[in-house]
């Protein structure tokens, strides 16, 4: 199994670092969750780079088809990714060329087509998910098993909380 690099330490002017104990808690909260994300983020992207020759916008496309396999409409694949059609038709065009995936008219809709796995893709992916698990299993060991079942609860606590008191752009009001 491949190996993460041991991260260099954090700069000085990262997001986190910036923040002050006069900061307020939540601000210093999110900045770290921005360094953590970040952080793992990189990780990830260069040993896909380094190991697989390819990228995280490639292998989320390939693991969002892995889980459907009766393929996806781009429409749907953009919502799951969180990205823009025209950055989905873009990825899909190059791994089509590339034999990986495939797209079948919809039986339904005649404007819209399937994109599904082909077994070079579905092959290419499998080849890439177990190490993939090893990177972030690696970078989870300072973490007991406790620690993540608490840090996972708090997180989506967080997360409820964001969707009940969303702000209105622009106006700093809750939607």
């Amino acid at each position: 199994m491949s190996e993460l690099r041991q991260p260099a330490p954090a700069p000085a002017n990262d997001r986190e670092t910036a923040a002050t104990r006069d900061d307020k808690l939540e601000l210093r909260l999110w900045l770290r969750l921005l360094t953590c994300s970040s952080l793992i983020e990189q990780n990830v992207r260069t040993a896909l780079r380094e190991r697989f020759d390819t990228t995280l916008p490639r292998f989320d496309l390939l693991a969002q088809l892995d889980r459907a396999p009766d393929g996806l409409t781009m429409s749907e694949l953009s919502a799951r990714m969180m990205v823009s059609n025209g950055n989905i038709t873009g990825l899909t065009d190059r791994l089509v060329e590339e034999g990986l995936v495939k797209r079948t008219p919809s039986a339904r809709d005649r404007r819209s087509s399937h994109v599904s796995l082909t077994p070079a893709g579905k092959k290419a992916f499998d080849a890439m998910t177990p190490e993939h698990e090893g990177w972030i299993d690696a970078m989870m060991a300072g973490l007991s098993r406790q620690d993540m079942q608490q840090l996972f609860l708090l997180l989506g606590k967080l997360k409820q909380s964001v969707h009940q008191n969303a702000v209105e752009p622009n106006k700093g009001e809750k939607v």
